[in-house]
């Protein structure tokens, strides 16, 4: 493979990951709040309908994007309430949802289904794209992949870098503590949340309307949040760990494509199958490297020690364990 096919690989697989990256973002924003939002499949799908059946109709990119992230923070939102303020689980109204959002995706969707619509074009950046092997990969995409890599560093600064950071981690990580210095859990787990839902409808939309642009069943979303979901939590809750697992499994995506036209042979959902068994035997590989024994087992050697750190990551504290103060 010469250089031209290294950088349209990589180019494809940065182009891939949008909406991957951008629902893992905001899945794991949701979480270090404390807040699981299992939805996030059925999220996907309806913010991907959405998006492309307003800008259908309304002949704007803009109001499909819009009413996509409207969409994902409603969803989100529904989550938070039921659990932060009803005190239900948050693992059993996530799922419910999931399932009623793929459903009414479909339902809804069907007279948009395989209808030519609106699509995001590429906008190469004129000063950057000629930059060699890099310009290509990095500066010749459409906006919504701009912004899901300007997101991750954004989200990563945010988190750890900024005092409202730090009380988005203290209330996921001791809300009653957080409550004494004044802080109201609730509220910032249901700002959040929807923050995060926000970032899975903008997932969603950049399926529909740039990554897989159309809509139909199958729309080529499914099971992407399961994948995100995954991501978030093997990467440790770390935004940067998180997106670099989306960019993986996309690479996994990207060579099957190339797998079929070298070994035409195999059937082709072999490949199309492929990246998501590969993914879940490679987390849990992640899994296996977190575990105490084998932190253990590498506490007097140093290169392997450092190559496990990569991977280390904490579960906030009271994820999932609604705060209600006394």
């Amino acid at each position: 493979m010469n250089e031209i096919d290294f950088t349209i690989l990589f180019a494809s697989v940065i182009a891939g990951a949008a909406p991957i990256v951008l629902a893992a973002l905001g899945e794991t924003i949701t979480e270090k709040a404390g807040i699981i939002n299992l939805s996030l499949d059925g999220s996907i799908l309806i913010s991907a309908m959405t998006a492309f059946a307003v800008s259908f109709e309304t002949h704007s990119l803009v109001l499909g994007f819009l009413a996509a992230a409207a969409v994902g923070a409603i969803v989100a939102a529904i989550v938070a309430v039921f659990s932060v303020y009803l005190g239900q689980s948050q693992v059993a109204v996530g799922f419910v949802l999931t399932l009623t959002a793929r459903d009414l995706a479909y339902f809804i969707g069907n007279p948009y289904s395989r209808l030519q619509g609106l699509q995001i074009h590429p906008m190469p950046i004129s000063f950057l794209k000629n930059i060699p092997f890099f310009g290509k990969i990095f500066f010749t995409h459409n906006l919504p992949v701009y912004f899901s890599l300007i997101l991750i560093f954004v989200c990563w600064w945010y988190i750890y870098r900024t005092p409202l950071g730090l009380n988005l981690r203290s209330v996921g990580e001791n809300p009653r503590a957080a409550y004494a210095r004044g802080i109201n859990p609730q509220k910032l787990q249901i700002i959040y949340a929807v923050c995060g839902g926000l970032m899975i409808g903008l997932g969603g939309a950049t399926f529909s309307l740039c990554t897989k642009p159309g809509w139909g069943r199958p729309q080529g979303a499914e099971g992407t949040g399961w994948i995100a979901l995954a991501l978030v939590i093997f990467g440790g809750w770390h935004p940067i760990k998180a997106a670099t697992g989306a960019y993986f499994f996309s690479f996994l995506q990207v060579m099957g494509i190339y797998f079929q036209s070298w070994l035409p042979t195999v059937p082709a959902q072999v490949f199309q199958v492929a990246p998501f068994p590969l993914m879940i035997f490679t987390l849990l590989l992640i899994y296996i490297s977190q575990k105490e024994s084998v932190l253990n087992w590498a506490e007097d050697k140093d290169r392997i020690k450092s190559i496990l750190a990569m991977f280390s990551g904490r579960i906030p504290t009271a994820l999932g364990k609604p705060y209600q103060p006394e």
